[in-house]
């Protein structure tokens, strides 16, 4: 069977004006990654991103990090991540987590996980998409990504925490707390192994990080 790698982007810029942007460590986050494919022999059948900059980023980094800059990244909008700042502004009645990101930190996600647990339960008004439609595009980008592969490809997926959470908890058949739950433990540059097959889709491992496991490299470990 093909093994999805279903890689989260690497660091971005929480709490800058523009998140959605690689930090030099997500960028050297990204081509260690690379470095760490490129050493086990690991080539990649399929590259698939987010149309997102931080996905887009991290994917050309691990492939220039592999030695092979110019491979083609395809874009699927099914990989990107839910609206946070909807989820946000939806559950506090439209104030800024910009401005609450610094501020009091543990009081920013105590809040942002009541958010995210109401939207699970379809209990916010005004999202832009529900708790189903989420679930179901990831699935639906995942099943394209896994296209024409054939016995023993590699495809690299590049995501974002809350799909991959969300992903990793429906093969588990998990409810929605624990996507919740794995989508804020899922550190940066982290992959997951998928095995699948023509009617099989099934979690080999979870959140893999070999390439920052060094004493040297510990700094890099990040969960934004």
């Amino acid at each position: 069977m093909a093994t999805l790698f279903l890689v989260r982007h690497g660091q971005a810029s929480f709490g800058a004006a523009n998140y959605d942007c690689l930090s030099d460590t997500g960028r050297q986050q990204a081509r260690w990654l690379g470095e760490y494919f490129r050493d086990r022999g690991v080539a990649f059948r399929r590259v698939v991103a987010g149309t997102l900059e931080r996905q887009q980023d991290t994917a050309s980094e691990i492939l220039a990090g592999m030695g092979c800059p110019q491979a083609p990244i395809e874009s699927h909008p099914g990989l990107n991540e839910y609206d946070g700042e909807a989820l946000y502004r939806c559950h506090t009645g439209g104030a800024d987590h910009r401005a609450h990101q610094n501020g009091d930190y543990q009081d920013y996600w105590r809040t942002f996980r009541a958010a995210y647990h109401a939207w699970t339960q379809e209990g916010l008004t005004g999202m832009p998409e529900s708790w189903a439609d989420f679930g179901a595009r990831i699935g639906t980008a995942l099943a394209h990504a896994a296209e024409g592969a054939a016995r023993e490809d590699a495809i690299l997926v590049v995501s974002s925490g809350g799909a991959i959470g969300r992903a990793t908890a429906d093969l588990l058949g998990a409810p929605a707390q624990t996507a919740i739950e794995l989508n804020l433990q899922f550190r940066n540059t982290g992959f997951c192994e998928i095995i699948v097959g023509r009617s099989t889709r099934r979690l080999l491992s979870f959140n893999n990080v070999p390439h920052l496991e060094r004493p040297e490299r510990r700094s890099a470990l990040t969960f934004a």
